[in-house]
């Protein structure tokens, strides 16, 4: 058989290369002699990097750059081969794990060092780039990374005379997994300042310092993007690069998933498999809104492929939502575990649970012989 094992990281416990490397492992020891083709994948935010470098084809980069609370860092990136694209992350200069908890300045944190690491791609000649915008510690609507990019945004003002001259020579696609507009109650404050650190007090402040930076984008810029789905995401970054869309050739917003899909050429492996494995930490009633473990099902249904989607824990919603689509929903545990014991039990459960499916699925070609 050829199987493609195509997962997401399962977050705050494995990445998506350690989860597919165990579950290779196991599934190995049961049935050595298939081929196995390794697929990690990520949604745009934190793990994207290495889940697209796994892949093959790319180098790895560093630029100076700064975290979400000003201290200097080198932030990696992601150069092909050929060197016409770069692949950015959010995560690696203003995510919210570059932050202690007590560190955490939901009103103070800025995505300048994302914008730096943009520009160090620029240097370098590269006028096609993703940009994985998740996990951010920010709630600028993108304000550190337009000033890195050269604006003026002061006092209510936003000045984009200064701006680089090579974004007019490139290609940008966005790698988005939400669709939150930027302000009110599903914008990037409410929904997701608490998560960064807000209070409720802070919500409110970071909603109106907001309302008062998008119209000043708008008076700048003739362009209204605070309710296109997806403004909202990385505390308003996509707002402010959409919002900038003139400056650039193209700026493009994509679902998290089909980037990572993309850029992995998962397509092409999966075409022509017998069986994918793919899975993430939780399949629950999330899991309907774009998440990894749907958007590899739909893929595998599409190709007429068999899919197997592995979770940490798994719900009725979740299971429903992929056997919609084809794909059946397996948990990797064979008790009941806290989250903290699942997360120490580290790979072992992983590679347990491949070696079951393999067995399984000799058992049923035995069977169907």
């Amino acid at each position: 058989m050829r199987v493609v094992i195509a997962p997401d990281s399962f977050k705050g416990s494995l990445t998506s290369v350690e989860v597919a490397s165990a579950l290779a492992r196991g599934w190995h020891e049961a049935r050595p002699d298939d081929e196995l083709l390794l697929a990690p994948l990520a949604d745009g935010g934190e793990g994207t990097l290495v889940a697209i470098e796994a892949a093959g084809g790319w180098k790895w980069r560093t630029a100076p750059a700064v975290d979400p609370i000003g201290r200097a860092l080198q932030a990696r990136w992601l150069r092909s081969v050929d060197g016409t694209h770069a692949v950015v992350e959010l995560a690696e200069a203003s995510g919210l794990s570059r932050l202690a908890a007590w560190e955490r300045d939901p009103v103070g944190a800025s995505t300048r060092g994302t914008g730096e690491v943009l520009r160090a791609v620029l240097d370098d000649g590269i006028r096609t780039i993703t940009l994985g915008i998740g996990g951010s510690a920010t709630t600028d609507g993108g304000a550190g990374i337009l000033r890195a990019l050269g604006a003026g945004i002061d006092d209510g003002r936003v000045e984009l005379s200064g701006i680089d001259a090579r974004l007019a020579e490139t290609d940008l696609r966005i790698a988005c997994d939400v669709t939150n507009p930027l302000l009110g109650p599903r914008g990037a404050a409410a929904t997701y300042g608490p998560q960064k650190g807000a209070s409720p007090d802070q919500v409110v402040e970071l909603n109106v310092a907001l309302a008062r930076y998008a119209d000043a984008v708008r008076a700048a810029t003739g362009r209204d993007e605070r309710e296109t789905a997806g403004a909202g995401a990385a505390g308003g970054t996509a707002f402010g690069l959409l919002s900038l869309s003139q400056s650039f050739r193209s700026v493009r917003l994509v679902p998290g998933v089909e980037v990572v899909m993309d850029e992995t050429r998962l397509p092409d492996k999966v075409r022509g498999a017998d069986l994918v494995l793919t899975g993430e930490g939780r399949i629950d009633a999330q899991t309907a809104f774009g998440k990894t473990a749907l958007g590899v099902a739909k893929l595998a249904r599409e190709a007429g492929v068999a899919c197997i989607a592995v979770g940490g824990g798994v719900e009725p919603e979740g299971e429903a939502v992929l056997w919609e689509v084809g794909a059946i929903a397996v948990g990797v545990s064979e008790k009941p575990t806290s989250l903290e014991d699942a997360i120490a039990a580290g790979v072992a459960p992983l590679e347990r649970c491949g070696r079951r499916l393999a067995r399984l699925v000799s058992a049923g070609r035995t069977l169907a012989g």
